[in-house]
């Protein structure tokens, strides 16, 4: 054998070497809302990421706001959340170099069925919250600076309300705990279609209202500034921001659906 011949076989021995090392010990750590997690989604997409990068996600499910917070930190590798202000400001105070649309659903308003509030009959999001707030009606809110909580609280400003007093319960809990929470109450809640729908303790809660243009949710990857944060891991973390508006991850959200619904809609730029 040639000594150019010998040279080429060790360097691609080496190469083979090095991938399967990368796919064997590589993960990311994915900083995430609760309603990613708790929807299911990520059981889903991450086995097909993992398929095909050899890349592990390990997800720290929480707020939108704690998330951001993590990521601040460089506790995290990539973060994918829902506040798409918030995220269009993390990247101008130069925490994250680039934010991608990748997917969205929308919020609903959820209440008990025989509605004492009158919701059902509520043309708007902004009419719908007026009618809580002046029966008043027992209504249950996250209170934990999560996306969906961000975007409740727009809600009750939209509709020219400060919410307070008795009927109105901060939980600082998640999506699922925060449903259980009105199940037991028989209260009004503001949530994310993909939490509801994954949601198996609804007893007497139902959609209320849905379908306002203000209830559209989307969700957006960004990539960290690495700079900042150098230990982070730049090549993974990036592999997995790409890979999520690429026609493969966008197919893999697309293709999720529990109970015969879909619970996410691609719409990568």
């Amino acid at each position: 054998m040639s000594a150019l011949r010998k040279v080429t076989l060790s360097l691609a021995m080496a190469a083979m070497v090095s991938s399967a090392a990368f796919a064997g010990d590589t993960h990311i750590t994915l900083a995430s809302t609760t309603s990613t997690d708790q929807s299911g989604l990520f059981s889903h997409i991450i086995p097909q990421f993992r398929e095909a990068t050899g890349i592990d996600v390990r997800v720290v499910a929480v707020g939108t706001g704690q998330a951001f917070e993590i990521a601040r930190r460089g506790d995290a590798d990539a973060l994918l959340v829902h506040d798409a202000e918030g995220e269009e400001q993390f990247v101008a105070d130069g925490h994250a170099s680039e934010r991608r649309d990748v997917m969205y659903n929308d919020f609903v308003i959820i209440g008990p069925a025989d509605d004492p509030a009158g919701v059902r009959d509520a043309g708007t999001a902004s009419e719908a919250m007026q009618r809580i707030a002046a029966h008043p009606a027992p209504f249950t809110s996250r209170g934990d600076d999560s996306g969906t909580h961000r975007a409740e609280r727009r809600l009750w400003e939209q509709a020219g309300i400060e919410p307070g007093g008795s009927w109105y319960r901060q939980l600082g809990s998640g999506m699922g705990p925060t449903l259980n929470t009105a199940a037991a109450m028989d209260a009004y809640v503001t949530a994310d279609r993909g939490t509801w729908v994954a949601f198996d303790n609804r007893q007497g809660l139902e959609i209320l209202l849905e379908g306002d243009d203000v209830l559209f949710n989307q969700y957006g990857s960004l990539l960290l500034n690495f700079e900042r944060h150098p230990h982070l891991k730049r090549e993974a973390a990036t592999r997995w921001h790409e890979w999520l508006v690429s026609d493969e991850g966008q197919a893999a959200i697309a293709s999720y659906q529990l109970r015969g619904e879909q619970l996410f809609f691609p719409n990568a730029e």
